[in-house]
């Protein structure tokens, strides 16, 4: 059991691992967001973030919903919330 939660974490973390992921993970963690506000606050191609959210919906960390025209996205598991607000706490706060 110890090993594959193991291979479960290292599999969730190279995935998280990539500065948009991050970019992302990190406004995600505030609420649902478009991909339109996610292109927006990235400052990338909507194609980019569209990459970027497959692999982060292919393992399981986002979830996204269609609602009209749009896109939107959430993080599906709250134990990610809790690390990216570890990970800001850690490094981002000022000392």
């Amino acid at each position: 059991v110890l090993e594959e939660n193991v291979d479960n974490v290292s599999l969730l973390l190279k995935s998280i691992s990539h500065p948009a992921r991050l970019k992302i993970l990190c406004l995600l963690q505030e609420g649902e967001k478009s991909v339109g506000d996610i292109r927006k606050a990235v400052r990338t191609t909507t194609a980019n973030i569209s990459q970027h959210l497959t692999i982060l919906r292919n393992q399981g960390i986002v979830r996204s919903r269609k609602e009209a025209n749009f896109i939107y996205n959430r993080i599906a598991d709250d134990r990610v919330v809790e690390l990216v607000n570890t990970l800001q706490t850690l490094f981002c706060s000022p000392e």
